[in-house]
C-alpha cells in the first residue's frame, strides 16, 4: 500500500512500529512504514515513491511521529557475484533507533 505524508498526518495517535529506510543503490532512499502490522510505502502526491537523498532526511521528515524502531536496509550485492550460490540473500539490516518500551 502507498501512503502520502498528508495521509499519515491524518491518522490520529499514529505509531509507526517499524520505519525501514531502504537504500536504493546507496544513492537514494525510500521509507517503508509498518503501521498496525501493515506495510506502507511513503509516496508523493503524484502516487510515486518518495525518494530521499539520505537516511537523515527521512528521519527529519518523520521526526514528529512516534516511531518504535528504525532500520536502514541495504540489499546485498553478493548474490550477483560470479561463483556464488544462487538463491535468496537476506538484506543487511542496521538498527538505527529503538524506542524504549
Amino acid at each position: 500500500m502507498r501512503m502520502t505524508l498528508a495521509e499519515l498526518r491524518e491518522i490520529e495517535d499514529v505509531t509507526i512500529e517499524l520505519l525501514e529506510i531502504v537504500s536504493i543503490e546507496g544513492q537514494r532512499y525510500m521509507a517503508r512504514l509498518t503501521i498496525d502490522q501493515h506495510q506502507h510505502l511513503l509516496s508523493n502526491t503524484g502516487g510515486q515513491t518518495a525518494l530521499f537523498r539520505s537516511s537523515w532526511e527521512i528521519q527529519d521528515v518523520l521526526g514528529a511521529f512516534a516511531i518504535q524502531r528504525t532500520e536502514v536496509v541495504h540489499a546485498s550485492a553478493y548474490d550477483e557475484m560470479i561463483g556464488m550460490n544462487s538463491g535468496p540473500v537476506e538484506p543487511l539490516r542496521i538498527q538505527v533507533q529503538r524506542q524504549k518500551p
